[in-house]
Formats: C-alpha cells, sequence, structure tokens
C-alpha cells in the first residue's frame, strides 16, 4: 500500500514539474527589447580575463552604475569575448539585487541564448523579476523549469511568488500556490503564513485568514505581533472590532506585547464603532503601559470624538497631543475633516473647520474643497455656499475643483438654474479659474436630467468654440439622453461625431447605446450592438444583459431571453435577484409555470433570495393565470420574509379571486387593506367596485365594506366617503337595471 503512494505521489510530482515547464517553454518570449548606449569608459575587452576585470572593477565601486556593467556585457558579447558562466550568473544576481530587474531579464535572455545554464539563485532571481514586473504566468513557467532542473523550491521562492500574486490581486491563484507547495514539501515560515493573512484580510476573506492562524499555530509556527496586527486591522475594517480585540486578550495570554500600532488598530475600530469609551479606554491603557501615542492614534480618537460632537473633549486631547510634541498641521485636520465627512456627518466637520481656525492653523484650498463636497453630498448646498464664502473672505481663492464640487451639488439637489448662473459665472467673471471639460460635462449632464437638452447640446457647442478636448462622458450622456427622448438620428450623429473625432466606444457607450435602443423597441439594432460589443473586445455587463432579456421577454422572445440567460452563466456573468425576476415574469407571461418554479430553486440555491419584487410578480402573473392557490402562497411569504404588501400585489389578488367567483376571499382581502392602512388609488378603486358589483353573493357593499384610510394622496386617491357613495350609486343602478 505504501509503495502505491509513492508511486502515487511521485507520478503526481512528475506531472506538476511537467505542467510547470510547459508553461515556462509555451510562454511568449521573454525577450525584454533594450537600447544600450555605448558609454563605458573602459575599452571593450579583447579576452576574457580583461573582460572580468573591468566587471569587478566596475562592481566593487561603493554606488556601481549597472547600465555601464550591461553595456559592458553586452559589448564583451558581440566581440565574442563571453564571460564565464559563473561571471554571468553573479552579474544577474547582483542586478536583481540592486532591483535593475530590465536589465537582469537582458542578461539573462543573452547568457542563455549564449548556451549558458543559469543557477538555482539566478532562477530564482528571475522569479522576483517577473513578479515585481507584473509577469506571474511567466514566473510560473520559471518555478516549472527550477523542478524540472531537480532543484527544491525554497520558502523564498514561496514567499516571494506569493507576496507578488496578493500584490496583483491573484488571491486564488496565491491560495492554490500555497496549497501546491504545501504539497510539494515546501514547509512555510513566519513570512509565508503572514503574507498570505494578509492578502485573505485585503481580499476581506476574514474567516480564511482566521484558519490560516490556526494551521499556523498548528504547524508550530507561532504567530509574531505582525501576524495578530494584520489579522487585527482586517477583522476592524470589516467591523469585527470585538472578535479583534480578542486578539489582543491571546497576544498578552502569549505574552507578546502590543505595540501603538496594534492599540491604534483597534481605537480606530472602536471610533469607527461609535464606542468612544472602548477606545479611550484602550488610549488609557496605552499610555499606561508607556506605548508613546502617535499622530494616527490622536487622528482616530479625534475623528470619533467630532462624531460624536464632543467638541470640548477634542480640544483637550488636541492640547494633550501638542504637549506630547505632535502638532496637528493641516494635512492632519484635512483628513479628519475628510473622514468624518465620509462618515455622513458634513456638520460635524463645519465644527472641526472652525476649530480648526481657532487653534490658528490656516485651511487650505484642498480643506476646503473636500468639506464642500460632503455637505453637497448631504444636499446641505446653502451651507456649502456659506463656507464658499468663509473661503473667499480668508484670502483662498476657488479652483476649478471648488467650482466643479458646488455645480454637482446644486445639479443633484434639482438647483438646475442656480448651476447655470454659477457656471456662466465662472466663465465670464472669474478669470482666474478655466474651466474644464469637467464642468461642461457635469452641466450637460445636470440638463439632460431635466429633459433640456436643447439647452444641454448648446453648453456641448460652446464646449467645443471654448476649445475644450471633450471626451467620451460627453457623447456617452447626450447619446443616451437622445435615445431616451426618442430622436435616434441626433444620438447617431453624435456618434459619429465621436468617432470622427478619433474617440473610441467604450464599454459605457455601448452600455447607453444598447440600454437606449432597448427602451425604443428597436431590439434588432440592440442585439447588433450587443454582439459588437464583445467583437470589440467589451465582454457584456450584468446590466447588458439584464436590459436585453427584459426587452425580449417584453416583446414576447422569451427563446432568445433564455438563450442569453444561459450565456450569462457560460461567460462567468453571475445573474442577479435582477435577471431571475425579469426570467421568471417572462415565463410566467408564457404561461410556463413549472419553469417559472425552477427558476425560483435556481434562485435560491445560487444563494439569491426572492425580493419583494419576486413574490409581487408570481403574485401578478399566478393571479392572471387564474392560479390562485400558487397566488396565495406567493403572498403568504412575501409577508413571512418581512415585505410589505403594496397596492398592486392587492389589486392583482383582488381581481384574480373576483374571476374565479371567489368573493368571501375578496372581502378578506379588503379587511387586510383597510387594516395596512392602504390609500386608494384609482386602479384599485375600480377593482373594488367591480369585485364587489359583480360578486354572486346578495352582499350589501356597504355593510362589508371595511373602514377604508381616509388620507388622500396626490391626484387619483379617494376617501372612503366618496368610495361608499360611488359603491350606493353603482349598486343602485344595478338592482334598477335587473329590475
Amino acid at each position: 500500500m505504501l509503495n502505491r503512494d509513492v508511486q502515487s505521489r511521485a507520478r503526481h510530482n512528475q506531472k506538476f514539474r511537467t505542467m510547470m515547464a510547459k508553461s515556462f517553454f509555451s510562454s511568449p518570449n521573454l525577450r525584454v527589447p533594450f537600447k544600450f548606449k555605448l558609454f563605458s569608459s573602459f575599452p571593450y575587452p579583447t579576452s576574457r580575463a580583461e573582460m572580468e576585470t573591468q566587471l569587478g572593477t566596475i562592481c566593487e565601486k561603493q554606488k556601481p552604475q549597472f547600465a555601464e556593467v550591461v553595456c559592458l556585457f553586452h559589448g564583451a558579447v558581440d566581440s565574442r569575448v563571453f564571460p564565464s558562466g559563473s561571471d554571468c550568473n553573479y552579474v544577474f544576481g547582483d542586478l536583481v539585487k540592486s532591483k535593475n530587474y530590465t536589465l537582469a531579464i537582458s542578461v539573462y535572455n543573452r547568457m542563455t541564448r549564449s548556451g549558458v545554464s543559469p543557477s538555482f539563485l539566478s532562477l530564482s532571481g528571475l522569479i522576483v523579476c517577473f513578479m515585481h514586473n507584473h509577469k506571474p504566468e511567466f514566473a510560473f513557467g520559471v518555478l516549472g523549469l527550477i523542478l524540472m532542473r531537480g532543484f527544491t523550491v525554497s520558502v523564498y521562492i514561496m514567499n516571494v511568488m506569493l507576496k507578488g500574486l496578493f500584490n496583483n490581486k491573484d488571491f486564488d491563484k496565491a491560495m492554490d500556490l500555497f496549497s501546491m507547495l504545501k504539497r510539494e514539501c515546501v514547509v512555510p515560515d513566519i513570512v509565508s503564513y503572514n503574507t498570505v493573512i494578509n492578502g485573505l484580510c485585503k481580499a476581506r476573506q476574514f474567516q480564511k485568514a482566521v484558519a490560516i492562524l490556526v494551521e499556523m499555530e498548528a504547524a508550530n509556527c507561532g504567530p509574531n505581533l505582525v501576524t495578530y496586527t494584520t489579522l487585527m486591522d482586517g477583522l476592524c475594517k470589516d467591523g469585527k472590532v470585538d472578535e479583534a480585540f480578542g486578539l489582543l486578550e491571546v497576544m498578552k495570554r502569549k505574552g507578546l506585547g502590543a505595540d501603538v500600532v496594534a492599540y491604534s488598530t483597534l481605537i480606530s475600530g472602536y471610533c469607527n464603532t461609535g464606542n468612544l469609551s472602548k477606545a479611550k479606554g484602550l488610549f488609557e491603557e496605552m499610555l499606561v503601559k508607556g506605548i508613546s501615542p502617535t499622530v494616527i492614534t490622536y487622528s482616530c480618537l479625534l475623528n470619533g470624538l467630532f462624531k460624536m460632537g464632543q467638541l470640548q473633549e477634542a480640544a483637550e486631547m488636541l492640547d494633550s497631543m501638542t504637549e506630547c510634541g505632535i502638532q496637528p498641521d493641516v494635512v492632519t485636520y484635512t483628513g479628519l475633516i475628510s473622514e468624518i465627512c465620509k462618515d455622513g456627518k458634513a456638520t460635524k466637520a463645519v465644527d472641526l473647520l472652525n476649530f480648526m481656525v481657532e487653534k490658528g492653523e490656516e485651511p487650505s484650498t484642498v480643506t476646503y474643497n473636500v468639506l464642500i463636497n460632503g455637505l453637497c453630498k448631504e444636499g446641505l448646498v446653502g451651507k456649502a455656499f456659506k463656507v464658499l464664502e468663509m473661503m473667499m473672505e480668508k484670502g483662498k481663492m476657488p479652483d476649478v475643483v471648488t467650482y466643479n464640487t458646488v455645480l454637482v451639488g446644486l445639479c443633484n439637489n434639482e438647483k438646475l438654474d442656480e448651476a447655470v448662473k454659477l457656471f456662466n459665472f465662472v466663465l465670464k467673471e472669474d478669470k482666474s479659474v478655466e474651466p474644464d471639460v469637467t464642468t461642461f460635462n457635469i452641466l450637460i449632464q445636470g440638463l439632460c436630467k431635466e429633459g433640456r437638452l436643447d439647452k444641454a447640446l448648446k453648453i456641448y457647442h460652446l464646449m467645443i468654440k471654448k476649445g475644450k478636448c471633450h471626451n467620451l462622458v460627453t457623447y456617452n450622456i447626450l447619446i443616451a439622453e437622445y435615445l431616451k427622448a426618442g430622436e435616434v438620428d441626433k444620438a447617431m450623429k453624435l456618434w459619429r461625431g465621436a468617432l470622427e473625432s478619433g474617440l473610441a466606444p467604450n464599454s459605457i457607450t455601448y452600455g447607453v447605446m444598447i440600454d437606449g435602443f432597448c427602451k425604443i423597441q428597436m431590439m434588432n439594432v440592440a442585439k447588433g450592438l450587443f454582439s459588437k460589443r464583445r467583437s470589440a473586445g467589451f465582454s457584456p455587463t450584468l446590466s447588458d444583459f439584464n436590459t436585453l432579456m427584459a426587452s425580449l421577454c417584453k416583446e414576447s422572445s422569451l427563446e432568445q431571453a433564455r438563450m442569453l440567460f444561459q450565456e450569462m452563466k457560460n461567460v462567468k456573468c453571475k445573474p442577479n435577484a435582477i435577471s431571475f425576476n425579469i426570467m421568471i415574469d417572462g415565463t410566467l407571461k408564457a404561461g410556463d409555470i413549472q419553469s417559472a418554479k425552477d427558476l425560483v430553486e435556481d434562485m435560491v440555491r445560487m444563494g439569491l433570495a426572492p425580493d419583494a419584487f419576486t413574490y409581487s410578480t408570481l403574485i401578478n402573473r399566478f393571479s392572471k393565470l387564474g392560479h390562485m392557490d400558487e397566488a396565495k402562497g406567493a403572498f403568504q411569504k412575501l409577508i413571512a420574509c418581512g415585505f410589505t404588501p403594496t397596492v398592486h400585489v392587492y389589486d392583482s389578488l383582488l381581481k384574480g379571486f373576483s374571476r374565479k367567483g371567489e368573493t368571501k376571499q375578496v372581502v378578506n382581502l379588503l379587511s387586510q387593506v383597510a387594516d395596512n392602512g392602504i390609500i386608494l388609488d384609482s386602479e384599485i378603486t375600480s377593482t373594488i367596485l367591480t369585485c364587489l358589483c359583480d360578486s354572486s353573493l346578495d352582499l350589501d357593499v356597504t355593510e362589508h365594506l371595511p373602514d377604508f384610510s381616509k388620507n388622500l394622496s396626490e391626484g387619483t386617491n379617494i376617501t372612503c366617503n366618496e368610495l361608499l357613495t360611488k359603491l350606493k350609486d353603482h349598486q343602485l343602478e344595478s338592482q334598477l337595471h335587473a329590475g
């Protein structure tokens, strides 16, 4: 049995080596073009001994000129005075150590083409070169070559490759390599484990990172301060501060003294989650232990204090910070203001700006811009203008970023006329600022959103007149809006204009055009653009698939929609809840109930929970098809999931039960409508009148009618009294007609 295991392992190892070697030999040419200027102060050698002497003289200098070394090396090879294998490997190794990776690869190419066999160290160095040059596929090939030549892969090589892959965000490849090399009997060291934990934290795969910590301890590779601090930082950024604090307790039990980085990490985490008391407790503990806070530690606490409005304590903290010799400067304050604005508390950031001024620190233009941006994002455009006035009073002139920020705020808050006035002011009055292409695009987009396309086009022509280099963003905005308005000729004219300007359509261009043509039901054009997008090298986005599938379902082209839905899975574009909702609705519309149920099951298997729209779609379509048991089941699930039924859901059910003649179900539903305070719009009012007056039972509808909400909404809603009156009139009319 043991022999079979050994043989199996040997076959696996040989297969692994062969695969790696093939990867290397099938890789694109490793040659890196490099032109050398022949500037060496040495005459070109006529013998190997002379060449080795010259190389040694250059390399022994305190600051060797490696370009000169390479120039000498290539010159010698061209003169057929070839260095020895050891000298080639030595030069290559020195170039790698000095981080001259491109020069190193050029030497490697020349030496191997001349028949010199690279040493193990040179192959290891080549992996370093490729990982630093973001060519991991070549590095994997070299790894295979190392194994094919019978060398043992060192933990150093493992660490270099792991770090490079994680830096390249190739997280899956990094973990595959880690597992593969462990099987090849490469024992990870502390650097390996720390690299993997750091990479997993960056990928927000915290459970896997914790699992690596456990594995590390089981392998008798004791975690160090870096290990715990890295994991704590990742957990804090994910909001799992208590778990991170637990690691601090573990560190204490193991006798690992936490440093300022560990404490600052936890303090920042607790401040971000609003637990200031815990953060302050850790700060005090840190001081008791004699650990000196850094500017980062103070900034975290100050950030938390300002967010919570504890200005007095923040002032004391700043004084304490100054006494410790850490002077907060404009950069510190600006960073704090930025963080507070990101947290959606821009008014607190205004307090900090005022506090900053009181302390005698002059805000920079960047400081003002950050605060103005934060206020505008929260819709506080009036306060943003006050900060702008304050800025100008302090002698800080607004730059183009300032004006662009305010313009965005005005456009997003439906103050377009004021945005136009500000734009004209910048254009004509403020000679110190030159509007850029972003300025024009902001206003063009704002005007388009309000349907003022003619005005937007005038701004576009003004942009051209002013000599501004209009970019693809400008065309994308205008094309989208003209298609939305159904003005295809103008949209296509802009498309041609973009092409004539030398601008190649990007992913967004194709996206807006596919969406636009779908909305105006020009499906052949939309499908053509969808295909053209792929041939242009742009993979269709999830939005493209959903838009096209929805339009195909709308025109009853269900089979084509199904083909697209399947294609999504084939091209690894994972469907979302919207994708499934579109297909469920289209499938039910075609009367294919079983396929719709299968789609719901697929949706759940993929980890996508049906949402309110899913259940509403099922209720609506089942009701129309007369499958009221299924409609009731979907309605019960909708409520069980915590969703509130809309007026349209009730309307669908009322119509369905009415068509089935289930009057009691109608009355029960009306009671639920009343209990939930649903406002009656014109559609459901008409449905209720029809349901009750066409019912088979001899009911006094005014007696059975619940007490509906009397609140009025805009335009179409009615009160209960108005509905009662209509019902009485309708009932009297029906009785007279019957008589």
